[in-house]
C-alpha cells in the first residue's frame, strides 16, 4: 500500500483539489483508493459526501488515529492512501507526513508561494522525507520569464514533477460537484494532466 501526503507551509495552494482529483484518476487506472482528511477545514470531507463513493471513500481522520487508520486500510486491501493535510507545521500534517511514502508539495506560480514551498521542502529535507513539488494554477501554455524562474528555483529545491497543473475551471467544477476532472471532459486538457500527473506519481521518481 502506497501513501501519498498533499503538504505545504502555505494555504491556497490546491492541496484538497488535487487530492481528490489525483484519487479519481489513481481509481480509474485500476487502484484501491482511500482518502484521509487530517485537514480541519474538511474540505475533501465534503467533496466526498457530495459524491457518496464507496469504491472511494473519504474519511475524516484524527491525526492520533492515523497510523491505527493506515493499518486498517492495508487489511481491507487499499493500494493507494491520499491524506490532505492543514498546514505543514501543525500537529496533523506532521504525523501524516511521517506515514508517508511520497509527499507532494503544490505550490502557485508566484513569489511568496515559491519561497514557501522552498520552506517546506528544506523542512521535508529534514525529516528525511522524499518529496516533489508540483506547480499548480499555472497561466496557459508559454513559457514566460517567470515561470522560468519558477522552474529552476523548484527544480534548484528538488523533484519537480509533470505537468505543470494550470488554471482549470474543469478543475473548481468537480471539485463542487464530487467528482475528479477526469469525469467531467476525459478529453480536456486538465483531465490529460490529471492522468499525466497520475502515470508520473505511480512511477518512482
Amino acid at each position: 500500500m502506497r501513501t501519498i501526503v498533499f503538504a505545504t507551509h502555505k494555504g491556497g495552494c490546491g492541496k484538497s483539489t488535487l487530492a481528490t482529483s489525483l484519487a479519481v484518476a489513481a481509481q480509474e487506472a485500476g487502484e484501491s483508493v482511500v482518502i484521509f482528511d487530517l485537514d480541519p477545514k474538511n474540505c475533501a470531507s465534503r467533496w466526498g459526501s457530495k459524491r457518496m463513493d464507496r469504491n472511494l471513500p473519504v474519511r475524516p481522520v484524527e491525526y492520533t488515529r492515523l497510523s491505527r487508520a493506515l493499518t486498517g486500510a492495508a487489511k481491507r486491501n487499499v493500494t493507494l492512501v491520499i491524506i490532505d493535510t492543514p498546514v505543514l507545521e501543525s500537529p496533523a500534517a506532521l504525523a501524516a507526513v511521517k506515514t508517508a511514502g511520497l509527499i507532494v508539495v503544490p505550490t502557485r506560480p508566484s513569489n511568496f508561494d515559491i519561497w514557501a514551498a522552498e520552506a517546506t521542502g528544506r523542512r521535508l529535507g529534514l525529516m528525511n522525507k522524499e518529496f516533489a513539488f508540483l506547480l499548480n494554477q499555472c497561466p496557459p501554455r508559454g513559457q514566460s520569464r517567470h515561470m522560468e524562474r519558477c522552474i529552476a528555483a523548484l527544480e534548484a529545491a528538488g523533484l519537480l514533477l509533470a505537468p505543470r497543473i494550470e488554471a482549470s475551471q474543469r478543475l473548481l467544477e468537480a471539485a463542487k460537484k464530487g467528482k475528479g476532472v477526469t469525469e467531467l471532459n476525459g478529453k480536456g486538457r486538465a483531465a490529460q494532466e490529471m492522468r499525466r500527473l497520475w502515470l508520473t506519481i505511480r512511477r518512482p521518481p
